[in-house]
């Protein structure tokens, strides 16, 4: 908490003393009544090295500590990014992001044409409010095949969390329509380095919609914040669904591509004192392998699926205690209302719960992850 409430507090007191009087909320900027000047470069990047910081040692966050979320929904204006230099204003995703003020205060939609853009994207910390928005999932691709052996600049391994091909550290992000993917292919049982993550989101307030997010072991990153998917395409083969954000999927099609064994969800909740989980609702699992629907990444881990389809590639036991039966104790894998021949509660772990409606209630609408007052999209 110490180390928020620093970031937190060199955030404000730069843009209190470059733009006039502003309103703060949770990892974003509110504008005061004039435009926001020029930002010096230096000072800007200490204030993102230490939130970066920050983000490495925090696993999860508190949903108590967010601040009501104040989404813009209405673009300021609108970039376009064509592989035609002389149809878009920019030819890479990167550049068009690179283009906005280091803190960006306004909606900003990037409309990416149809393609295949072969690049490894970074969103900053305080470039907040960005709209990316495909021309379509099967049109629009975003592309790159690191690991997390891949050797860094000191060829030193990057590690899954720089693995990413698109990496948000922004809140207030929104993404229609587009594919991510991490082009690594499905790495054969037992192999070390090979996590490839196709998107990390690490900011607060983020909605996806229509979108593909293809990889194979490790890959979504769903890192930390408030999030929400919605008619979303997610393929792996291992703990491709995993972080310890507050999410709620919606309508999404969750698909196993694993050789033999895999696991849905690593969720790494580590205290009762984070209120976050992964929820699952109105979804639709299918593939191939045996696969748990989670492995207990963390000692509270929290996972739930509501109305959902599961094909029989679910194994009976359907959840795994990643070793240690302590966790047994402390998880919160749940099943509401699910069909299909992998949704039977026969052969389930007997430290997992059939939810009552009771039960059920907090984890299946917006209000798990507040989400009626950011999500507008």
């Amino acid at each position: 908490m110490f180390r928020f409430q620093s970031v937190a507090f060199v955030i404000i007191l730069l843009v209190l003393v470059d733009c006039g009087q502003v309103h703060c909320h949770t990892k974003g900027l509110r504008p005061g009544r004039r435009a926001p000047p020029r930002v010096n470069s230096t000072s800007a990047g200490m204030v993102e090295q230490q939130f970066m910081r920050w983000v490495w040692l925090v696993g999860g966050l508190r949903h108590s500590v967010f601040g009501r979320a104040l989404n813009k929904a209405f673009p300021s204006y609108t970039l376009t990014v064509d592989k035609n230099p002389s149809v878009g204003d920019f030819t890479t995703i990167q550049e068009a992001i690179d283009s906005l003020p280091l803190i960006n205060l306004v909606r900003v939609v990037i409309k990416v044409n149809a393609g295949t853009y072969t690049e490894k994207v970074n969103v900053s910390p305080m470039r907040a409010f960005i709209t990316i928005q495909g021309a379509g999932a099967d049109k629009t691709v975003v592309q790159w095949g690191d690991t997390a052996e891949t050797l860094g600049p000191k060829k030193q391994p990057i590690g899954t969390f720089n693995s990413a091909t698109f990496a948000v550290n922004a809140p207030y992000f929104i993404a229609k329509n587009i594919t991510f993917k991490n082009t690594t292919p499905v790495p054969p049982p037992g192999a070390m380095g090979k996590q490839a993550v196709s998107l990390r989101i690490s900011g607060d307030t983020a909605a996806f919609v229509g979108c593909k997010f293809l990889g194979a072991q490790d890959t979504l990153y769903d890192h930390v914040g408030r999030h929400y998917y919605k008619d979303c395409y997610i393929e792996g083969s291992v703990d491709f669904i995993f972080g310890n954000a507050l999410s709620l999927y919606e309508g999404c099609h969750v698909h196993a591509i694993a050789q033999n064994y895999g696991a849905l969800t690593a969720q790494n909740r580590m205290s009762l004192l984070e209120d976050t989980g992964f929820s699952f609702v109105n979804c639709k699992v299918t593939g191939s392998g045996a696969l748990y629907l989670g492995r207990a990444w963390g000692t509270f881990s929290r996972v739930i699926f509501a109305y959902t389809y599961m094909d029989d590639i679910i194994l009976p036991r359907g959840w795994y205690n990643w070793g240690d039966p302590n966790r047994e104790m402390t998880v919160f894998y749940g099943q509401y209302k699910c069909t299909g021949p992998g949704a039977s509660y026969a052969g389930r772990v007997s430290w997992s719960r059939e939810l009552t409606d009771e039960e059920a209630k907090p984890f299946i609408s917006m209000s798990f992850i507040d989400g009626s007052e950011w999500i507008k999209v």
